[in-house]
């Protein structure tokens, strides 16, 4: 839902991301908290630049608890989320997913889908050991049955192409 980016001003109050669709809902999907399951409750939310806000958490006092923060990703739980629409879901969703390719051949899972600016990447644990990465888009990935728990992936020709000894 949010990573906390650092500490803004002298109360407690940190600058966060968030990943919600408005930054100001952050509280709205109910209690947050970290990988290590502690509780972040908001108490008070400014909007600031784009995805961002600053926040008061009641688990954060000061301004050294608020740099210590610094880092810390919080959660909600799936069931918090609101139901996707008909082709919509959420990254979590898709963790795990069998790979398979246009061809029936099996490819790996789901391992993780990153973003560094240029797009979301589909990160694929291939069941030869090596790590896939593949641009997450509708060409790319055709088909999501997530019911049946699995992926459709179309591999590019360039890739298919190259012997596997360049592909690292």
């Amino acid at each position: 839902m949010a990573a906390i980016l650092g500490a803004h001003g002298l109360k407690g109050e940190v600058k966060v991301k968030t990943f919600t669709a408005e930054p100001q809902k952050l509280g709205a999907y109910g209690p947050l908290h970290d990988k290590s399951g502690r509780p972040f409750t908001v108490k008070g939310l400014k909007p600031g630049k784009g995805d961002e806000a600053v926040v008061t958490f009641a688990e954060i006092g000061d301004r050294d608890a608020a740099e210590a923060a610094k880092g810390i990703e919080l959660f909600v739980t799936r069931a918090a989320l609101p139901e996707t629409a008909e082709e919509e879901f959420y990254h979590a969703d898709l963790l795990g997913l069998d790979v398979d390719d246009n061809q029936g051949r099996r490819i790996g899972k789901v391992l993780s889908i990153q973003n560094y600016g240029a797009g979301d990447l589909l990160v694929i644990a291939g069941d030869s050991g090596d790590e896939i990465w593949l641009a997450f888009t509708r060409e790319n990935v055709p088909e999501i049955d997530i019911a049946n728990r699995r992926i459709i992936v179309a591999v590019p020709e360039e890739v298919e192409a190259r012997p596997a000894h360049d592909m690292e």
